[in-house]
């Protein structure tokens, strides 16, 4: 029997590839995405909740939000994440997929401070390559797009491009390719592990903080291009 795994999922690509690598491996029960309150998006990614249910829906997997409020403290990060992950492990639940590449810190943060309650982290994708990975990701058939932007090293025209060899090509030198280094967050709208593309159209542009770009994306009727 498969041990069961629940995805730390964020929409972006990243995720979505660490999915695709484990879901051979592991029973895969629930995506858990951190929403903000309020807002109704993806924290960090502010990509709208119906476009994340649509992704779950097209993806055959149920959806977890954990609802965290605005501004919202470690501490308080810490408690609700906690306490879905205390939720799942009584569903017998032990394993926690994520999408980190090369990041110590964040991954030492997770292990320390998140899975302390008989959980153990998986991380398919770690140290491996970045440019190789980028790639991969785009010869395997996903589909994604650029929903956010650092403006500091990427330019506000790279907000809601399509992430292709094209984009790839157009990069700094300095930014990594996958965006580890929060350069930039992605959408996942089509892929070989989905049933049927996520339509959505591109909304207006917003600027935050003086320095993340947020392409809007915007329920669609129609399959995504």
């Amino acid at each position: 029997m498969r041990e069961k795994a629940i995805v730390s999922w964020s929409g972006g690509k990243d995720s979505a590839l660490a999915l695709y690598e484990a879901a051979a491996e592991y029973d895969i029960v629930a995506l858990l995405t951190t929403v903000t309150s309020g807002y109704d998006r993806i924290s960090m990614h502010g990509v709208r909740t119906r476009l994340l249910e649509q992704q779950a829906e097209a993806l055959n997997y149920p959806l977890d939000p954990v609802l965290i409020p605005p501004r919202c403290t470690n501490d308080e990060y810490e408690s609700r994440m906690r306490a879905a992950l205390i939720r799942h492990r009584a569903a017998g639940v032990s394993r926690v997929i994520c999408g980190d590449i090369f990041l110590e810190d964040v991954r030492r943060y997770r292990e320390e401070r998140l899975f302390r309650e008989g959980f153990t982290g998986v991380f398919p994708i770690w140290k491996r390559d970045s440019r190789e990975l980028a790639h991969r990701f785009i010869e395997l058939g996903f589909r994604a797009l650029l929903c956010c932007i650092d403006t500091h090293v990427l330019e506000e025209r790279f907000a809601g491009r399509v992430y292709d060899e094209t984009l790839l090509a157009e990069f700094p030198a300095t930014v990594d390719p996958c965006g580890e280094n929060g350069e930039f967050h992605t959408f996942v709208f089509a892929g070989p592990n989905f049933t049927r593309p996520v339509p959505y159209a591109l909304g207006e542009y917003t600027l935050r903080e003086e320095r993340f770009g947020y392409r809007d994306l915007l329920p669609g009727s129609e399959p995504a291009a």
